[in-house]
């Protein structure tokens, strides 16, 4: 029996400070760029996130069997998860702060797409459908008819270029979530998952930042405050909060938090950034937040509107 509960004041207060935590991560990562590339801020948080998982896996005495049945679901989630950090970083350098949150957190509609395919018990129901339109034509009203009013031309080129690959990495985040969900990472340990996915990232990015050129470290206040936060808060703590949360508390709850990270990613990009918005990326990117809200929240919205 499910013993989970739902959601209480402690859990919110929880969820917000995560969701302002995952929000504030795109623009402190573009903040610190000129001091140290997105790319090796990733692979640094990684690989110290990654060493962090291992010693509280040693204190806890769970068992680190990265050779076990795991392994090949293990090496391809770690393999993706480093995939969508590059094509984050790489956004990073072309898009806007605000941009990436959006479009990054699109995520959970390809996870309901991959989910519908491949498991029964994860078919789409009609809020669901809606979600995901409403979704998609929040992502076109962004991407069609863009900036040539606005910005010039070959900015506007950059801008969309950086929109792509964010994009990009929401599926890729997608893929990674589908593939836990579908494999023998389904039974593993939260934490042995965690760890994979941050070997993968460590083993890509790092090298990646050395053939692109993108090492070299800068060692100002800013680089290392941001090289701490991102790995012992954002890619340490922050994750293994959540994973308490999952195990306490209705996930389909939790869920419907998930639409308020792209809203302080935007918040944050704009104070810290000075970011400008234009109107047709707001119009898209509430139309995409209230498709997220419908796929991941369609449990609970329904039980709202049948309790009143």
């Amino acid at each position: 029996m499910d013993t989970r509960q739902t959601l209480d004041r402690r859990a919110v207060i929880l969820m917000l400070v995560l969701c302002m935590i995952w929000g504030l991560q795109q623009s402190l990562m573009k903040l610190a760029a000129p001091d140290v590339a997105p790319v090796m801020q990733i692979a640094v948080r990684s690989g110290v996130a990654a060493l962090l998982v291992s010693l509280l896996m040693l204190w806890r005495r769970e068992r680190i069997a990265l050779l076990d049945g795991t392994w090949r679901a293990g090496v391809l989630v770690g393999l993706l998860f480093g995939f969508e950090f590059l094509l984050v970083s790489e956004g990073l350098r072309h898009t806007s702060a605000s941009h990436m949150a959006v479009f990054l957190y699109t995520a959970p509609i390809f996870v309901a797409l991959g989910l519908h395919l491949k498991l029964p018990s994860e078919r789409l129901n009609a809020l669901q459908w809606t979600g995901i339109a409403v979704a998609f034509i929040g992502i076109a009203v962004t991407f069609l008819g863009r900036g040539a009013a606005v910005v010039p031309a070959g900015e506007a080129a950059n801008i969309l270029l950086g929109d792509i690959l964010a994009l990009l990495g929401g599926m890729t985040w997608a893929a990674t979530t589908v593939v836990i969900r579908c494999s023998s990472l389904a039974r593993a340990s939260a934490s042995l998952t965690l760890l994979y996915q941050l070997l993968g990232a460590f083993a890509l990015l790092l090298p990646a930042a050395l053939v692109m050129g993108q090492a070299a470290i800068e060692p100002t206040a800013l680089a290392w405050g941001v090289l701490l936060f991102q790995s012992l808060i954002v890619s340490f703590a922050s994750f293994l909060v959540w994973f308490w949360l999952l195990k306490k508390y209705l996930a389909s709850q939790l869920g419907v938090f998930s639409f308020i990270t792209p809203l302080f990613g935007v918040a944050f990009g704009v104070w810290l950034l000075n970011e400008s918005l234009e109107p047709r990326f707001l119009v898209g990117a509430v139309l995409v937040i209230a498709g997220v809200i419908l796929v991941n929240g369609h449990t609970w919205i329904r039980a709202s509107l049948l309790r009143g």
